[in-house]
């Protein structure tokens, strides 16, 4: 597994290009009473200049719809792709997009067999 530094929060930062910063923006809109961009890239460390764009990302690869009330983020809709539990554990749990080698995906499936 990756090792991600983590800010003072616990959230992990994610290199620039990598999806975990995506759903680390989600899980912040979601668990934040008031989800500014300024509140958003305080929590995850992440630039408040590209929240906007991760938003739109969210929005357009993802299917979920996320609206802008004046300065606040607001999730209306997660969609179909993304799980709510799931996204919410990239705050704290690092996202490093291992996928298992053939041989352990092999093992995998001989022992649910």
């Amino acid at each position: 597994m990756s090792e991600y530094e983590v800010n003072e929060h616990g959230v992990p930062q994610y290199p620039k290009g990598h999806a975990g910063r995506l759903f680390v923006t989600l899980a912040a809109i979601d668990c934040l009473e008031r989800a500014t961009a300024t509140s958003v890239a305080a929590l995850t460390g992440l630039s408040k200049g590209k929240i906007d764009d991760y938003v739109r990302v969210l929005n357009l690869e993802f299917g979920t719809c996320i609206v802008k009330e004046g300065p606040e983020f607001r999730i209306e809709s997660w969609g179909e792709v993304l799980k709510r539990a799931g996204v919410k554990k990239a705050l704290q749990t690092p996202f490093d997009g291992a996928r298992p080698t053939p041989t352990e995906a092999q093992n995998d499936r001989q022992e649910t067999s």
